[in-house]
């Protein structure tokens, strides 16, 4: 594994990690609070990929991990971190890639494969119809102003928060984030029509059967014209430790 960084659009720093040499790499996108280890290497999707053969390239947008992470909204959302994998891509001279994201990073790839030729197949997960009514991120069952409150809050033991936006909060101190970088993604977040119709990759929507954020996720997997929906255990967070989301991952990428 090597980790390496590339500079974006705008100037900044964009870290990303990298395993094994194919000819086609598959792309990791973390989720917000997040990062490439939090996300992939820790829950082994990253060694599945590897012993499948799969060369595969993880980023820290921007804000997270070893990125760097300017506290100004107007350097992220979604559609930035978008544009961020189209310089990655240029950078190691991929002219195709699989591409997998989760959450925020669902959305990123959606973006992408919405306007970029490159993605050969798609996988996303804890995403649902929140894609086509909100906009981007479900923001109903957890606002971006409960997200905002819990990041910003000395102590939030002492603050009644929603438990999802409890949960980004712990993740952020379990990883050491830069709370306030986080705060201005979360400012930032994408509002905006995706082109699903555009996405000519065969795609995969992995869904967790009792996560919030990922409510009714086949309006979303028939609005993309090769989707498939496979719906997983958990929640937000139990999705990802359910041994399926790995093993659908590599056998929808084989």
């Amino acid at each position: 594994m090597s980790v390496q960084s590339f500079q974006s659009r705008d100037g900044l720093q964009i870290a990303y990690q990298k395993w094994g040499e194919t000819p086609l790499p598959v792309v990791l996108h973390h989720g917000f609070t997040a990062d490439a280890d939090a996300n992939w290497v820790a829950t082994g999707v990253v060694d599945a990929l590897l012993a499948s053969g799969h060369q595969v390239i993880a980023p820290d947008a921007r804000g997270h991990g070893r990125s760097e992470k300017p506290h100004d909204p107007s350097f992220y959302g979604e559609d930035r971190m978008a544009g961020d994998i189209a310089v990655l891509l240029d950078v190691i001279d991929a002219p195709q890639i699989d591409l997998v994201g989760f959450s925020m990073g669902a959305i990123v790839s959606l973006i992408f494969a919405s306007t970029d030729e490159r993605v050969r197949r798609l996988v996303i997960g804890g995403v649902g119809s929140g894609v086509i009514e909100c906009g981007g991120v479900d923001r109903r069952a957890v606002s971006n102003d409960a997200i905002i409150e819990a990041l910003t809050v000395d102590d939030p033991s002492s603050l009644e928060v929603v438990p999802a936006a409890a949960a980004f909060r712990q993740l952020a101190d379990a990883l050491k984030g830069d709370r306030e970088a986080l705060v201005a993604q979360a400012r930032s977040v994408y509002r905006g029509e995706i082109a699903l119709g555009d996405i000519s990759a065969p795609t995969l929507l992995l869904a967790g059967d009792t996560d919030p954020l990922a409510i009714r996720p086949q309006v979303l997997a028939d609005a993309i014209p090769n989707g498939t929906l496979e719906m997983l255990s958990g929640n937000h967070i139990e999705v990802l430790g359910d041994p399926r989301f790995t093993q659908s991952i590599v056998d929808f990428l084989a």
